[in-house]
């Protein structure tokens, strides 16, 4: 527990790439308690010397979560595009967000009963923003090691947050008769600059979220815990079972 909380000091800086991304096709059920409430399928493809990556969650109740990411891996991870879009009776509001590495946005917020908010476009955007990359970023920090970068969050109007990778600590998990070691992961999200002062004194900093990576040569997503949205509940999402029967 003390080597994985030495290094706890991280500044933040594009995360190195040790292990580079390919060809990735898997399934994921959410969970609220013990009952699922979702299921969702993975896509990830090289095309033009980029990585395309895309998380599709359908919930039981017909709401959808849309997640698509583009980012480079020469030498370190670099985002180049994102975009988001989720609605439904699950989400509080029905959001869609755009942006690109060249700092040009559109996002659009409605919450039941009102006018649509919508805001775009030009905003800073740092090399280690890394929105939709997390678990790909937890996979490649060496044993023991933290990490600190940024993510953007949209009300509609673009704010950068401050996302500190924490290892918490190893934990064993089970499948069948089989026994392995993930990495207990904290993300810790905190709204940056002067704004993020006021933001910490009013309670308001996003939600911590939780990741648990099985180490070894080919490290590997797990689990997750947290809210997909501000002051959301906390949905469980591992690994799905294929099941041949309906």
């Amino acid at each position: 527990m003390a080597c994985l909380l030495c290094s706890v000091g991280a500044h933040a800086a594009p995360i190195e790439v040790r292990v580079p991304e390919g060809y990735t096709h898997g399934f994921v059920d959410f969970f609220a308690g013990r009952k699922v409430i979702a299921h969702g399928e993975l896509l990830q493809f090289p095309r033009d010397g980029q990585v395309e990556n895309r998380l599709t969650v359908s919930f039981d109740d017909g709401s959808l979560h849309d997640e698509t990411v583009v980012f480079t891996q020469a030498r370190v991870f670099r985002l180049r595009r994102y975009h988001l879009v989720q609605r439904g009776p699950s989400f509080p509001e029905a959001t869609e967000v755009t942006f690109d590495d060249g700092g040009s946005y559109r996002a659009s917020i409605r919450k039941a009963g009102e006018e649509e908010k919508v805001a775009e476009g030009h905003t800073e955007v740092p090399d280690d923003v890394y929105n939709g990359l997390t678990s790909t970023l937890l996979k490649n920090l060496a044993p023991g090691e933290a990490g600190a970068v940024h993510q953007l969050a949209f009300t509609p109007r673009p704010h950068l947050l401050d996302a500190k990778l924490v290892p918490e600590a190893e934990e064993r998990f089970y499948v069948g008769a089989l026994e392995r070691t993930a990495t207990r992961y904290r993300v810790v999200l905190k709204v940056s600059g002067i704004a993020g002062i006021a933001a910490t004194l009013i309670g308001k900093d996003p939600p911590d979220v939780t990741f648990w990576i099985a180490r070894g040569p080919a490290p590997t997503f797990v689990k997750f815990e947290g809210p997909l949205f501000a002051d959301g509940p906390v949905w469980r999402a591992e690994l799905g079972v294929p099941r041949w029967e309906r």
